[in-house]
């Protein structure tokens, strides 16, 4: 399946370098071209010669060949390739990608590259829970690099954790899907899909806002994985720090009320999916000015009024209504009893509920674990195993792509 495939594979430096020879041979058998570029410390695992031998190509190590750069040059390696793949990656090359470094052949063709970049990481447990190393592939990730791993387990350093290179099956089977999602029917072709995402911002006064955790990665990766799959995507988000995604028109707004207009202007949709983390309360009365301090101690007496319901209002929209009307239960405790409560008081079809306590990392993380609701009893639910917030886009777009089909 992957015939006529051209594959840049580069090879850092990591004891699970060798396991890469067994995804060149699986890659080549299933009609893939690669070429290879080996790191110097990528070259402390594996020789350029049985890298060679099985890629059948030339096997590139040094930016400053000028044989090489006159035959190939680093420009057209990267340019040539439909996948750029990165296995193992080193949280060495993982922090200067992330910074956009190019002080070898390997990152000078990574920063050149225009095409698809996957990458499979693998370190010790600790290097990979470091918040450097954390921060780095939120960054890579928000800027469109697609992951394969870690898995967990025994690591070679001895110790026991996150840190594994993915098999080469994963590897293959990630390879696999890339060009299938890439070449493959698009299955929402047609559909029109608004998605709401990250908080909302509700002014106390000019100065300070009442908000929550919400990062708005789930969301922007929902409304990026609906663009891939052919659908026609609005996406109305809160105040984040993310980049828009790709092929998606964006609307920018800070409160709940802003957000409820807005996503009222782009009905009617055939989908609708509510990932945002809106506030229930605003300040009744927002101050004109900056709230100063008493002299005398005295608190401000602020007073609340309740937000509009977004995805009550939208499931009960009558005519406007969407064909699937999707909603978020972020939960601390009684996780999916809060949730099936949710989804039978505001009317919506589905419910995904996850788990936001402080300890689950789910707030401004990479990961979340999804239950989904989509029924009146337990024999509908569907529990989705912690991964990526990446990976649980593409799990809900093809569950949203089933329910279209039949």
């Amino acid at each position: 399946m992957l015939t006529g495939k051209n594959i840049l594979l580069i090879i850092s430096g990591g004891i699970a370098a060798y396991k890469v020879l067994e995804v060149i041979r699986r890659l080549r058998d299933q009609g893939a071209s690669i070429r290879a570029i080996l790191t110097q410390g990528g070259a402390e695992f594996v020789t350029p010669l049985s890298v060679a031998a099985l890629t059948e190509n030339k096997v590139y190590q040094d930016i400053f060949s000028l044989t090489d750069e006159a035959e190939m040059g680093h420009i057209r390696l990267s340019r040539e390739a439909d996948l750029v793949l990165v296995a193992p990656a080193s949280a060495d090359i993982l922090a200067k990608m992330a910074a956009g470094m190019a002080n070898d052949l390997a990152t000078t063709a990574l920063l050149a590259t225009n095409k698809p970049v996957l990458v499979a990481p693998t370190m010790n447990v600790e290097m990979w829970n470091n918040p450097a190393t954390r921060a780095n592939i939120a960054t890579l990730e928000s800027r469109g690099i697609l992951r394969i791993g870690p898995a967990g387990g025994d690591l070679a350093c001895g110790e026991t954790g996150t840190g594994r290179l993915a098999e080469p099956a994963e590897i293959i089977a990630a390879v696999q899907d890339f060009f299938a999602r890439q070449d493959g029917p698009k299955p929402l072709v047609g559909k029109k899909a608004v998605v709401t995402s990250g908080p909302t911002h509700e002014p106390i006064d000019p100065v300070r806002y009442i908000a929550n955790r919400s990062s708005g990665k789930q969301g922007h990766a929902i409304a990026a994985e609906l663009a891939r799959a052919g659908a026609d995507v609005t996406l109305v988000s809160g105040p984040v720090n993310l980049p828009d995604p790709v092929g998606v028109n964006v609307v920018r707004v800070e409160t709940a009320r802003d957000m409820l207009a807005s996503v009222q202007a782009h009905m009617p949709a055939d989908i609708a999916i509510f990932a945002a983390a809106v506030a229930d309360w605003r300040i009744k009365d927002q101050a004109g000015q900056k709230i100063k301090k008493a002299g005398d101690g005295a608190l401000p007496v602020l007073q609340f009024a309740e937000n509009p319901d977004i995805l009550a209002t939208i499931s009960q929209s009558g005519p406007l209504r969407p064909a699937l009307v999707v909603g978020f239960a972020a939960e601390t405790e009684n996780v999916v009893d809060h949730a099936r409560a949710k989804r039978a008081r505001k009317g919506c079809d589905w419910i995904l509920a996850n788990n936001v306590a402080p300890d689950s990392g789910t707030f401004g993380g990479e990961d979340n674990e999804i239950h989904l609701i989509a029924g009146n009893d337990v024999q509908s639910d569907e529990l989705w195993p912690k991964q990526s917030k990446i990976a649980v886009a593409r799990t809900l777009v093809s569950r949203i792509a089933r329910h279209f089909d039949t």
